[in-house]
Formats: structure tokens, C-alpha cells, sequence
């Protein structure tokens, strides 16, 4: 465990990773500071194993973030919250969207593409805070990024129910579940790509490429083994966006982590509620409008009342404990902040 004590680390979670431990073939099980419960593995887990255990992927496969350069020089959060498309509906074969694509589908599959999702998936307008090292990503205060995250949509889900159908929560006995998992993944990162082509056009920018690119959610062959990513970035070397919540800050990282952390870092916050605790508590303490606009002064923009709560900056954990937790266990050193403007969720109701 790379947490501190001052962390918020649920037993449930802890439990979990014993259980990953005990599974047959697992060689080494690495959880980071955003832990927390998740459906059959934990999430913010990195689990090394001679065996492909297609469940400690989960059914999201290539979920990730991934930040584009936003080279608008005047942002005002009211004028371009309205801006912002419907992310909610697919792309039409004219969109302009497809200009940005550069390959071929994977798979041809085009359902759900171009949109985000729901649940913790979103879409940020941010301005660079504080830069810790300039020369990194070259990066300026002030400057904009857009921070995309979303994953492979229903197609991962139709490959794991595949797997689950004949195998339940049982290995994969062949290759034909890690090809299908490398199709999502580039699936992924494909949808992340269009989706920002979609809303930098809405704003007025010019597309450009990803500063950061990296999916937390995969399996990758490793050493003779498999190392399973739910939750957790890889972290040899890369530069990661660590996600905050919609009311806090996010933090660009350079992530240098070894064989004890199975070369991977935190991905975000992490949950510190349920969805049916976030929701009982916010509707106690907050209200709608209220969740509509941060502390920071950033707009939200959530058709989805129920979601608007589940999702609550309250409910996560505190992101700079995250980010001690990992420059402590000398797993990443911070590059920069990321300040919130706009947050998408899902369209307001009513809107085409």
C-alpha cells in the first residue's frame, strides 16, 4: 500500500486486495492512495499475475485522460460552458470531428464514439495553476488545456461479458481476449480524441495533439507476466494527469515509479463515498444550483440532477493527500496544476 495514514483507505478495499493476492498465479498486488472499493477488484489497484484475469480489467477497458493544448487566449466560463456540444449524442458521418482522425476505426466499431459517458467520465476546460517545472510539457501559467476522460464505452463491456458468459470471473485460457482488449484500448484513446475534436471546434480552437495520452484501465504483458491496471496509470516514465474532483485542482505529474509499485501511479482522487451514500449526503448538504458552480468559481455543466450529487467534489478524496502520498513513496514529482473552468458531465436537458 503506498498511503500514508493520513490517507482515507476503506478496509473494504484493503480486503479486496487480499483477495486479488490469494487468486492463482498473482505475484505482487500494489495499491495507491485513491483505493477504494470496485465491482469484483479494486479500483486504484495495480496487480501483477502469470495469469490474464480479464475481471481485474473490469468492463471499461482503455478508460483513461488525456490533455490537449487549448490555444484560446481569453476564457470566460459562462460564455463558453454554452459552447460546449452535446457530447451525449454520436457523431453524424459529416461531423467535422472526423477530420482529426488520422486511422481506422478499431473494429469499425462506431457506437457510443465521439461521446463521453457518464459516471465519473468528464470533459474540463482548465487554465495552468501553479507550474512546478516550466521545461516539462512546456507549459505556461495560465495557459489552457482541455482534459478528456472516457473510455471504450459499450464496446469493453461487450468484451468482458463475452469472457464472464463462458469463463465467469475465471483467466482468460487464450489470446483472443488480449486482442480484443488491445482494440478497445485503442478504441479509447480514439474516442478521447475525437471527443476533443468535437468540443475545441464548439469552442473556437484548433485541434492539437495530446500532451498526455495514458489509459488506467488495462492489462499489459509484462515481464512474462500480466500486469492488470484498474484505476492505477502507468508510471514508468510517463507524465500522467491525476484527476481532482470538478471543485478542486488536477495535477500533471512525472511518474517514476518502480517494480514495488508495479510501475504505476494513482489516477485520481479516488471515491471516499458510494454512489448511494454521495447521493443521500448531497441532497442533505447541497443543493443543485450549488453543485452548478465550484469554490473555484468553475461552472458545471450536468443535465443529470442524480449525477450532479453521485459525483460531488465531497464525495472523493482530498487530491493534494493523493499527491503527497505519491511524491512521499518517490512514485511521481508534480509538474503542474490544473484550475477547473468548465466541467461537462452530460448535456443540459433540452439541448440538441
Amino acid at each position: 500500500m503506498f498511503a500514508s495514514a493520513r490517507s482515507w483507505i476503506e478496509s473494504a478495499a484493503v480486503d479486496q486486495c487480499h483477495q486479488v493476492a490469494a487468486l492463482d498465479g498473482m505475484v505482487h498486488v500494489a495499491g495507491m492512495p485513491d483505493l477504494h472499493p470496485g465491482k469484483g477488484a479494486p479500483i486504484g489497484a495495480a496487480m501483477a499475475s502469470k495469469v490474464l484475469y480479464p475481471l481485474l480489467v473490469g468492463s471499461d477497458i482503455g478508460c483513461g485522460i488525456a490533455v490537449f493544448p487549448v490555444g484560446l487566449k481569453r476564457a470566460v466560463p459562462e460564455r463558453l460552458a454554452r459552447k460546449f456540444p452535446n457530447l451525449d449524442d454520436e457523431l453524424t458521418a459529416d461531423d467535422p470531428a472526423w477530420d482529426a482522425v488520422t486511422t481506422d476505426v478499431p473494429g469499425g466499431h462506431l457506437d457510443g464514439l465521439g461521446t463521453v459517458g457518464r459516471g465519473n467520465h468528464f470533459v474540463e476546460l482548465a487554465r495552468i495553476g501553479t507550474v512546478f517545472e516550466s521545461a516539462r510539457l512546456d507549459l505556461a501559467k495560465n495557459s489552457l488545456v482541455l482534459i478528456v476522460h472516457s473510455g471504450s464505452r459499450g464496446l469493453g463491456e461487450r468484451i468482458l461479458r463475452a469472457h464472464t458468459e463462458v469463463h465467469g470471473a475465471g483467466p482468460a485460457p487464450d489470446v483472443g481476449y488480449l486482442a480484443q482488449h488491445d482494440m478497445a484500448v485503442r478504441w479509447g484513446s480514439l474516442n478521447r480524441r475525437l471527443i476533443a475534436a468535437r468540443v475545441l471546434r464548439a469552442l473556437g480552437a484548433r485541434m492539437a495533439e495530446p500532451i498526455v495520452d495514458l489509459s488506467h484501465n488495462l492489462v499489459e504483458v509484462r515481464d512474462g507476466g500480466y500486469l492488470h491496471r484498474k484505476g492505477a496509470a502507468p508510471g514508468d516514465g510517463r507524465d500522467v494527469l491525476i484527476a481532482g474532483t470538478r471543485g478542486t485542482h488536477s495535477y500533471l505529474v512525472a511518474a517514476h515509479s518502480g517494480p514495488e509499485a508495479n510501475w504505476s501511479v494513482a489516477h485520481g482522487a479516488g471515491r471516499k463515498m458510494s454512489r448511494a451514500d454521495a447521493l443521500r449526503h448531497g441532497k442533505a448538504k447541497h443543493t443543485v444550483e450549488g453543485l452548478r458552480r465550484t469554490a473555484l468559481g468553475s461552472i458545471v455543466v450536468c443535465g443529470d440532477r442524480q449525477l450532479l450529487f453521485e459525483e460531488a467534489p465531497t464525495a472523493y478524496k482530498r487530491i493534494e493527500q493523493v499527491i503527497a502520498d505519491l511524491t512521499d513513496h518517490g512514485l511521481a514529482t508534480p509538474v503542474a496544476t490544473t484550475v477547473p473552468l468548465v466541467t461537462y458531465k452530460t448535456a443540459e436537458r433540452g439541448r440538441s
